[in-house]
Parts: structure tokens; sequence; C-alpha cells
């Protein structure tokens, strides 16, 4: 399904584009951008498929991440998650000077990476 094992995309755009994920999807608390950016590396390196069936492959890996992020990090909510109302600019301030960022959004990064990672290695 992945079209190569080098997983590198040297492509500027791709951070201009996930920037509003950041926050659980703009500072919303929704799904953690690590997750929707997650999902998005997962469609950009799989092939979509020229068949329903082949294309719903690619869900179940989506999927599959979903399950894989909740079991290690309990949840995809940012605001769960992080235990912060980022919706609120006092919310964001407390945030900025916890120490949330590298004790929760760090590590969700790093995890949602090495789903993918592994996802792809194993549906290559």
């Amino acid at each position: 399904m992945c079209q190569e094992l080098d997983f590198e995309v040297d492509n500027e755009i791709i951070p201009k584009i996930a920037f509003g994920f950041a926050g659980g999807l703009g500072n919303t608390g929704a799904v953690c951008g690590a997750v929707a950016g997650a999902v998005m590396a997962i469609s950009l390196l799989t092939e979509r498929g020229d068949t329903m069936e082949e294309s719903l492959r690619t869900l179940e890996v989506v999927k599959e991440l979903r399950r894989r992020f909740e079991d290690e990090m309990g949840t995809i909510s940012c605001r769960d998650l992080t235990g912060a109302d980022l919706s609120t600019e006092e919310g964001v301030a407390q945030f900025m000077e916890s120490d949330i960022p590298q004790t929760v959004c760090f590590p969700a990064v790093g995890a949602a990476y090495q789903i993918v990672v592994d996802l792809l290695n194993e549906t290559s």
C-alpha cells in the first residue's frame, strides 16, 4: 500500500496546511493535532486505490491509528489530553506557562509519528 519505505516528504506547504490542527483543530480542544497530522501522513503516503475496496484499506489504517493512539494516550481529544481550555485567552496562557507541551503534546506527537511509521511498515 505504501509507495516506498522512505517516508521522507520534503514540502514546505505541509507545515502550513497542518498549522490549523494546533490546539485540537484551531484551539477548540477537539481532535489532537498530532492525530490529525498523522491522518494526513497516512493519506499522503498510501495509495487511495482504484476500487472502493482498495480505498477502504487506507481508512482501515486510519482506524487502526486511532485505536493505537487511544490505547497509548487514552484519548484523541486535545482538551482531554491537556486538561486545558485552549479556546480562551486564559486557557492558552495557562497552557503556555505549564509543562503540558513537554509532558503531553510532545509525547503525543511522538506516539502519533511512531504509530504511523509502524502502520506504514506493516501495510507495505
